[in-house]
């Protein structure tokens, strides 16, 4: 999906505005999916979180300095808030790498901005992220950000020493001014299904190619894949 914006709207309280509205249909989804289906409204599992939290990337490292990045997230979306957006990330942090890469020509998350306590953070980006109870990992649901401008463009093409993709048709038209600032991103349609529906493989949500043996070790576990 893509959006345009304007110039004003490339803020955090935007980017979490329009965070903060996806999550309200995906939560109103899970409202619906229950509704029509009362065996999913089980005690078994701990509902859905009504709002997500957010957090930088920077924050969160500060919480765990000693673990990496998966780890990171797990121990957030397990012990501080089963639903997260974490922010800024591709820009790297005080430990010296980024939280997680990024392309360096569709999300900006070089643009500096301001932590909740008025420290330098960077980025107009980010991700979802759920507790799965049904797997107890992480789960990503959507990657999305604010995009770059031409004056980001050239910052992150150089970070990542890609400066020579300047000469592409695509980035000449940002440079050019003949793209309109947007936000955008992509929403994981088959993982979104397996949070709503509660479900352990993806698998169970969407019909592929699986090899054998993995099709009888969900079987052994009463998982019910696709075919």
């Amino acid at each position: 999906w893509e959006r345009v914006i304007t110039e004003k709207e490339r803020n955090l309280d935007f980017l979490k505005e329009v965070v903060n509205r996806i999550w309200k249909v995906i939560y109103g989804a899970a409202r619906h999916v229950q509704a029509k289906f009362p065996v999913l409204a089980t005690d078994k599992y701990p509902d859905f979180p009504e709002t997500l939290q957010f957090f930088h990337a920077e924050e969160i490292l500060d919480r765990f300095p000693d673990l990496p990045r998966k780890q990171r997230e797990t121990r957030m979306l397990r012990d501080v808030a089963p639903g997260l957006f974490i922010i800024g990330i591709g820009w790297v942090l005080k430990d010296g790498y980024p939280h997680e890469m990024r392309a360096a020509d569709y999300d900006d998350w070089a643009v500096e901005t301001k932590g909740k306590n008025g420290q330098l953070m960077h980025g107009l980006n980010g991700d979802i992220l759920v507790w799965n109870p049904v797997t107890r990992r992480r789960h990503e649901l959507t990657s999305m950000g604010i995009r770059v401008t031409k004056e980001t463009l050239k910052v992150q093409l150089k970070i990542s020493g890609q400066e020579d993709f300047l000469n592409l048709p695509y980035h000449q038209a940002i440079l050019n001014d003949e793209i309109p600032l947007s936000i955008g991103g992509g929403i994981g349609q088959s993982r979104t299904f397996m949070y709503l529906l509660r479900t352990a493989h993806l698998g169970e949500v969407t019909v592929s190619v699986w090899p054998r043996q993995l099709k009888e070790i969900c079987a052994s576990r009463n998982i019910h894949v696709l075919e």
